[in-house]
């Protein structure tokens, strides 16, 4: 045998021999079916050598992938809106350029504690022709199949597939690595596939009480604000309230609803507590420019479908979240999530369906302004646990000083020139012009370049809990042609400054060619589109929208709910009267508009119910419904 004809066979010995795939090219994996039982190990082994062997793509025989946590790489993350979790993953792409991940059709089937994507650091990512799902699913569906008025219980069939004990009186649903109570209830339809109506006058389920014996707490004093939604601060003063008895294997009895019993043969969901029910998102993106997911199904995940943070220029095309197997749910929160993001985030071409939250939330942060250090330096506290950790911008981002009594607007603005992290709840930011001298504890920052412009079209958005669009950009938005059918509102423009405390405000909104259908359906008193704030004063927030083109097809009155508003065109919209539901609020007006000016309304068609179409305040003026 010739050296060269010797060295051939080598080479192709190693190459074919690796554990982790073929490399067809030096910068191209692709994984065959061999490693379906469990890919994690595989698939990690060969990212995790990517800075010395290069990808550009990675690429996977269509099929079906387990990944299981026990051999995923560990680590400890601060997510924005989900809990502060050490979780494992298999795929950390971390500070790569231009790479594809193409699953070819295949889907990828995640147990436990991980995030199938973690990507961080990162340039140019495209992940395509994948689906996402989990083998258990972080939430629990059960059905019911009796009620008692006399002593107002209720009777709940647990299928096979949703494993359970009862400990100390307390229905836990327990799943590979992980496990619930049954907090956040709420009740499903299995003949429509969606939110039951009218399911707020059944649910949710008061799983706690007031606690009987209290004594002395008063005598405990911070010297620092705390918050209360903490999970350490959540249990204090409340105990168990519900009580659950096995009646027959499978069958379950709980006693203490304060609700009206729900109804037989819908389905109930629990995910559990807030505070512990957001640890495990499809897609975790952050510090990335340029993402691109395309052909992407979400199944399920512990939290959202994919949350973003301080990146720029994201695309999802026929990104679609949607239940698996018969479940009543995908994933446990929003289907989609932008936090501090900018550029562009494109959304179309997408099914956003049966998650327990929103379809998309777009915003900001407010940070509160725990000290004033010196003329240069502030001290600067997170409100909500579940921002713990967030960096609110990067050096020369130009960021804006609050004080939302006076105004929503800043009333002065200057520039980071650094930030220095004390601990998930506390950075040091200096800038780089002196502070104004009138900057008081309690005031509020946000960072103005730390907004995208956003396209949301195409799109379809139902049977899903809360909100279709949660939009806080003051950045050029168009939602255009898309199909809502919430438990919720279709579209809720807000500023939240007191709980999450997600900053941003439209002023340059777009809402054209959509079709509302049946939104609030669950029985809150709102409108399907609605701009509010949580701060009660009449400042304007909200600038130059325009609502055309639209189809209101609802069953309930009040359609359009505005206040705070400086500017809004509705023209050219029909409304009319679904009949699908009885109404809820017979007694509400198509529209509601307070501490709002310079409101028209252009020739539009009015087919529905109420005997009232227009309610406003002195604030508006003489206006007329046309």
């Amino acid at each position: 045998m010739s050296l060269r004809l010797a060295l051939f066979f080598i080479i192709v010995t190693f190459v074919t021999g690796l554990n982790y795939g073929q490399l067809k090219s030096p910068d191209k994996v692709v994984f065959k079916l061999d490693i379906a039982k469990d890919a994690t190990p595989s698939v990690l082994a060969r990212i995790l050598k990517a800075d010395k062997l290069p990808i550009s793509e990675i690429s996977f025989e269509k099929g079906v992938y387990h990944f299981y946590p026990d051999l995923g790489l560990e680590k400890f993350v601060h997510i924005s809106n989900h809990n502060d979790v050490i979780i494992k993953t298999a795929f950390p792409i971390q500070n790569f350029n231009n790479l594809t991940i193409d699953g070819q059709g295949s889907t990828f089937v995640f147990h436990g504690r991980m995030i199938p994507f973690l990507i961080d650091n990162s340039n140019n990512i495209n992940v395509k022709n994948v689906s996402v799902d989990w083998a258990q699913p972080f939430h629990s569906e059960a059905t019911v199949i009796a009620t008692n008025k006399e002593t107002h219980t209720f009777d709940i069939k647990i299928s096979d597939k949703y494993p359970y004990e009862i400990r100390d009186k307390q229905l836990i649903f327990v799943k590979e690595y992980y496990e619930h109570d049954f907090g956040q209830a709420i009740l499903y339809d299995p003949k429509r596939k969606a939110i039951s109506f009218n399911t707020e006058a059944y649910t949710s389920l008061a799983l706690y009480k007031k606690v009987s014996v209290s004594r002395n707490l008063d005598k405990i004093n911070y010297k620092y604000p705390t918050d209360n939604l903490e999970p350490d601060k959540r249990i204090i003063g409340r105990e168990s309230n519900l009580i659950f008895k096995e009646i027959k294997p499978g069958i379950v009895r709980i006693y203490n609803h304060k609700k009206k019993l729900p109804e037989l043969n819908k389905i109930i969901v629990s995910k559990g507590e807030q505070q512990h029910n957001r640890l495990a998102p499809a897609f975790r993106v952050s510090n990335v420019i340029g993402f691109f997911a395309t052909n992407v199904n979400v199944h399920h995940a512990g939290g959202m479908g994919l949350i973003a943070e301080n990146s720029e220029n994201l695309i999802l095309d026929s990104f679609n979240v949607t239940p698996s197997n018969g479940r009543m749910v995908s994933t446990s929160a929003d289907a989609t999530h932008f936090v501090g993001c900018r550029g562009k985030v494109i959304l179309k071409n997408c099914i956003f369906s049966n998650q327990l939250d929103d379809a998309t939330n777009v915003h900001g942060t407010y940070q509160i302004i725990q000290d004033v250090k010196d003329d240069y330096t502030l001290g600067i506290r997170m409100g909500h646990f579940q921002q713990q950790g967030f960096v609110i911008g990067r050096t020369n981002d130009k960021i804006g000083f609050l004080r939302l009594s006076n105004s929503f607007f800043p009333f002065a603005d200057n520039s980071i020139k650094s930030i220095k992290k004390i601990n998930s709840r506390y950075q040091i930011i200096t800038f780089n012009e002196k502070l104004p001298s009138d900057l008081k504890v309690g005031d509020l920052i946000e960072n103005l370049d730390a907004y995208p412009e956003l396209t949301v079209e195409n799109c379809t958005i139902k049977n899903n809990r809360a909100r279709g669009l949660l939009i806080s950009t003051p950045k050029k938005t168009v939602i255009k042609n898309n199909f809502f059918s919430t438990e919720m509102e279709g579209i809720l423009i807000p500023v939240e400054s007191g709980h999450w405390y997600e900053s941003g405000s439209a002023s340059d909104l777009l809402i054209t060619g959509n079709t509302f259908q049946d939104c609030q359906h669950s029985g809150f008193n709102r409108g399907v589109i609605r701009f509010d704030t949580d701060d009660d004063n009449a400042n304007i927030a909200f600038k130059n929208i325009k609502i055309e083109n639209n189809t209101f097809n609802q069953f309930d009155n009040l359609i359009l709910q505005v206040k705070n508003t400086d500017g809004l065109l509705f023209t050219k919209n029909v409304i009319t009267n679904s009949g699908t539901f009885p109404q809820l609020h017979p007694n509400n007006p198509a529209i509601r508009i307070s501490h709002s000016k310079n409101i028209q309304f252009k020739n539009n068609i009015y087919k529905g119910k109420a005997s009232k179409i227009l309610e406003t305040d002195a604030s508006v003026g003489k206006l007329k419904f046309k």
